[in-house]
């Protein structure tokens, strides 16, 4: 088949529907399949191909992307006209909402084209503070259901998250048309290693200490990471006497100011922020971690890539207790109320409380369930069994 997948943020722009999206086309150009991914050009992109990886296991990694200049484009959101003319020549098209800007310039090529099938996957709720949050509520309540109701199948992450999502209406309106399909994770390049002591020595942190990771964007369309919640809850650690090192992995235009709101909590001696770093020494840095956090705030957080990332790595996490998240956590880890610094502090103390013995299982459990349930393998063979009953349907 003759596949496009649209989405707003593709690599080298780092963002968890980007990089759901590179694994999916990866896995089904593997199998014959002719893909494509169609994608703003917010910066210079990487070299069509790119080695990436050093060690053994890891593997060459190809760009897919077909890159447009946007006409308009604000954060994520980005309007792409020539979309409409691009899908002509496809089997089947796969959008990835939210894409503000060309998502419904997509179901307007539907409308042209209504016997080429169209994927939707609903990866998250919009949510934002102030006029773009009154935005977002008023697309949402119009442009929405145009452009879902437009797609032949939609699919969500888990039926937890979708039933709680601004898409719920819609599922119960047309239940059939819906499927959940998780993220899955890369278990070859993510992986349990050996501490990597270079990497300590160059971040100028002790591998004596324990390690907390946080990993993630820190720009202002990642708001809701929760960064600030961490950093207070890091604060109440400190005062109970737990000694600890935490690793802010991720850059943005907030990444200063938790910075600066690191160093006026007094920890300037405990965390480190190492800003955007290479794709090939992501797996490393959870190879330091005793420890994963993510402390988001609202369900803009709808799956959580790095949870993934950090458990097929053998590295116990605490999320935040937000439909879709917590349900990863289940096998490996444990959730706390989002926004809730104090509960947070509480697990990380009570985390680091626990014997060598408990916490060898613990990631010897979280590993296990990402090998059984989140390969990519597995989460591509129901996809691909799913796209071609789609295109026989259209054919028949």
């Amino acid at each position: 088949m003759k596949i496009a997948h649209i989405v707003c943020s593709y690599p080298p722009y780092h963002s968890g529907m980007g990089s759901v999206v590179l694994q999916t086309v990866d896995e089904l150009a593997k199998r014959g399949h002719d893909v494509q991914v169609i994608t703003p050009l917010y910066q210079d992109p990487l070299p069509t191909t790119v080695k990436e990886y050093t060690e053994p296991a890891m593997k060459e990694q190809i760009d897919y992307a077909k890159r447009f200049t946007p006409r308009i484009h604000y954060g994520n959101a980005a309007r792409i006209p020539e979309v409409r003319e691009e899908l002509e020549t496809f089997d089947l098209v796969h959008l990835h909402y939210p894409f503000f800007g060309t998502a419904n310039l997509v179901r307007q090529w539907k409308d042209r084209n209504p016997f080429t099938p169209l994927v939707i996957t609903y990866h998250m709720d919009t949510r934002a503070p102030g006029w773009k949050g009154l935005i977002f509520k008023a697309y949402n309540r119009y442009w929405m259901p145009k452009i879902l109701t437009s797609a032949d199948l939609l699919i969500g992450s888990s039926d937890e998250y979708i039933d709680a999502s601004d898409a719920s209406a819609l599922k119960q309106a047309d239940p059939k048309k819906w499927r959940s399909l998780p993220f899955g994770v890369d278990t070859e390049r993510f992986a349990p290693r050996e501490k990597p002591l270079a990497l300590f020595e160059d971040l100028e942190l002790n591998p004596e200490i324990p390690t907390l990771l946080f990993v993630g964007g820190m720009d202002t369309a990642h708001y809701f990471k929760g960064v600030d919640v961490l950093l207070k809850a890091l604060l109440q650690v400190k005062k109970q006497g737990v000694r600890l090192q935490a690793l802010f992995v991720g850059d943005g235009d907030l990444r200063a100011s938790y910075e600066g709101r690191a160093f006026g909590l007094g920890l300037r001696e405990t965390v480190r922020f190492t800003g955007q770093v290479d794709d090939d020494l992501l797996p490393f840095l959870y190879n330091m971690a005793d420890l994963f956090v993510l402390p988001s705030t609202t369900r803009g957080e709808a799956f959580g890539m790095v949870l993934l990332e950090a458990m097929a790595s053998g590295v116990s996490v605490i999320a935040s207790d937000i439909p879709g998240v917590r349900r990863i956590t289940e096998q490996g880890g444990s959730t706390v109320p989002p926004g809730d610094s104090k509960a947070l502090a509480e697990a990380i103390v009570a985390f680091f409380d626990t014997t060598v013995a408990e916490r060898v299982a613990l990631s010897r459990k979280a590993r296990e369930n990402m090998e059984q349930e989140y390969r990519w393998e597995h989460i591509v063979d129901t996809l691909e069994i799913w796209y071609q009953m789609l295109v026989d349907k259209q054919t028949n």
